[in-house]
């Protein structure tokens, strides 16, 4: 357990060494033992102040993280560019070191391609509080570390040798960003299952995305496999993660993109897809799902599906980043 992390960033879950990461799900684990038997822990971030910036809506990760500083006794202050002067033209050192005199946290959604996660670098730089990635075009951390407490919650802390399966999922309403499938390529081998990449042509990731992630596959003498072909990739899976994306890597431009992703309507989870995986394996999703499309909602009904579990373990997973980063000491 390393307890001296009062003050660190968490942009991306590649900053922080495994260690620090199970330190995040001790700490999560407990506080959501004692949020379900009524322990309150109101003193922890008691007149402490998160900013809360976002470029794009949201409600799980809005409320996930303005309901766990109420629950840790301090305040949450909703921003937007529009609402602010970001949206006249201030910059990422300037917001962030006014932010930081002011309060003791700040959190940014920037889902900006080529834009995001350099937003956050660049607030970190200068801002004297931690900065908190809320999700951007790189990486969503604290929903891949929701989505990886969920799973050892449901098989135990020791998940080596299990099969993850992220795999692309029929979306056609909008371009949804990379970050949710490269925060799992990264984060899940790191703590020893096989993964596998399924996508149609086109949907691939950033290619320095996926280069660290067969580093950190081959640090933890994992496999990591890119196939496109979803059944196959299904086969024989403990946590299938059947979630949409768009073409990023090829364009973004709405009117080819719903034409790329037409294409591949078969790529929706039904429970004849759920049935290759093993007879334990869970269907997940970050939400909000597209029902009909990414999967039917037998199987997002089913006892097999998680995603209320995943949701729900925003709130902790949070809670103990905001714990051990804005309420500990140096």
């Amino acid at each position: 357990m390393n307890t001296k992390l009062f003050q660190k960033d968490f942009i991306s879950t590649t900053d922080w060494s495994v260690e620090d990461l199970n330190t995040m799900l001790d700490l999560a684990f407990r506080l959501k033992g004692d949020f379900a038997t009524g322990v309150t822990h109101d003193h922890i971030l008691r007149a402490k102040t998160l900013y809360m910036l976002f470029f794009e809506e949201s409600t799980r990760t809005r409320n996930s993280f303005e309901t766990g500083m109420t629950q840790l006794g301090g305040h949450a202050v909703y921003l937007t560019p529009k609402a602010t002067q970001i949206d006249h033209g201030e910059n990422a050192k300037d917001t962030g070191i006014v932010l930081s005199s002011y309060g003791h946290g700040i959190a940014v959604r920037d889902c900006r391609t080529g834009i995001g996660q350099k937003y956050l670098y660049e607030m970190a730089k200068h801002a004297d509080a931690p900065i908190f990635s809320m999700q951007e075009d790189v990486d969503h951390p604290n929903q891949a570390m929701a989505d990886l407490m969920t799973m050892m919650e449901l098989f135990g802390r020791n998940l080596r040798g299990r099969k993850f399966v992220i795999s692309w999922a029929y979306g056609p309403k909008y371009v949804r960003p990379l970050s949710v499938p490269q925060s799992l390529v990264w984060l899940m081998p790191r703590f020893g299952m096989d993964v596998t990449l399924a996508y149609p042509e086109g949907y691939h990731l950033m290619p320095e995305v996926m280069e660290k992630a067969r580093q950190f596959a081959d640090e933890a003498d994992v496999a990591l496999t890119e196939t496109h072909d979803m059944d196959a990739a299904f086969e024989d899976a403990d946590f299938l993660y059947p979630k949409s994306w768009g073409p990023i890597m090829v364009t973004e431009e709405e009117a080819e993109v719903e034409a790329m992703a037409a294409k591949h309507a078969d790529w929706c989870v039904t429970p004849e897809k759920m049935a290759l995986a093993k007879k334990s394996a869970v269907y997940m999703h970050c939400m909000p799902v597209d029902r009909g499309h990414e999967a039917t909602d037998k199987v997002i009904d089913s006892p097999q599906s998680v995603i209320y579990k995943q949701a729900e373990n925003r709130l902790h997973i949070q809670k103990a980043l905001m714990a051990l980063t804005m309420g500990g000491r140096a």
